[in-house]
């Protein structure tokens, strides 16, 4: 009865949330992140999947169970802050040579932004322009 307090006020004002497999799940953590989703007990959830396993058939109620369940991305490890996290975890849950290109084209922009910081400050026109700086102030 206490548990199942904290995880809807756990979950409260987050009707928005996608369909993720729960990390925490027992078995690909399908129902645990439908009932999540949906601010439902994960219990009753469980006892509907089996009683629906038991009165239709064990086979097809498994063999969809699985399906659904590796075609779900799993659950982010940390929340989403922004917009552009949402867009980055699901390209890199789609393709993740894509995301990797991403992350290597954008340190190539630090790199490249780097290496023209360091070009100002180790010229010769960086260190006159200091020294005449250090000489105004005298």
């Amino acid at each position: 009865m206490r548990r199942r307090g904290r995880l809807r006020g756990a979950w409260r004002g987050r009707r928005n949330r996608r369909l993720y497999r729960s990390r925490q799940g027992m078995i690909l953590g399908l129902c645990r992140g439908i009932a999540e989703m949906n601010e439902i007990p994960v219990f009753w959830l469980r006892a509907g999947v089996v009683f629906l396993a038991i009165t239709t058939g064990i086979w097809p109620v498994i063999l969809i169970y699985f399906a659904i369940g590796l075609y779900l991305k799993p659950e982010p490890v940390v929340p989403f802050t922004n917009e552009s996290d949402d867009e980055f975890y699901s390209s890199y849950t789609n393709s993740r040579s894509m995301a990797l290109h991403r992350i290597k084209k954008k340190f190539e922009q630090l790199q490249n932004r780097l290496r023209r910081m360091e070009d100002v400050v180790t010229s010769r026109e960086f260190s006159w322009d200091m020294k005449m700086a250090n000489k105004d102030s005298l």
